[in-house]
């Protein structure tokens, strides 16, 4: 049986907002937090809480996000 994990963007105040752009989640005035602080070792906290490889569940606005991205060669 496969494991679910989550991984999710939030702020140290408790507000979950999409890390990408000021308008990823609608008209929120500090969308886009997130993407500034970015740093290597982020990155690779995200890769060893995910996994190697991994299937994602999307929402519908998240999948019209993701959809405009190609799929990354090995």
């Amino acid at each position: 049986m496969r494991k679910i994990r989550i991984i999710e963007h939030i702020s140290l105040d408790g507000v979950i907002q999409a890390p990408g752009g000021p308008n990823e989640d609608g008209d929120y005035p500090y969308g886009g937090w997130a993407a500034p602080h970015a740093d290597p070792a982020a990155g690779e906290a995200i890769v060893a809480g995910q996994g190697k490889t991994f299937d994602l569940l999307l929402g519908r606005r998240t999948y019209d996000i993701f959809s405009n991205f190609a799929e990354s060669p090995e």
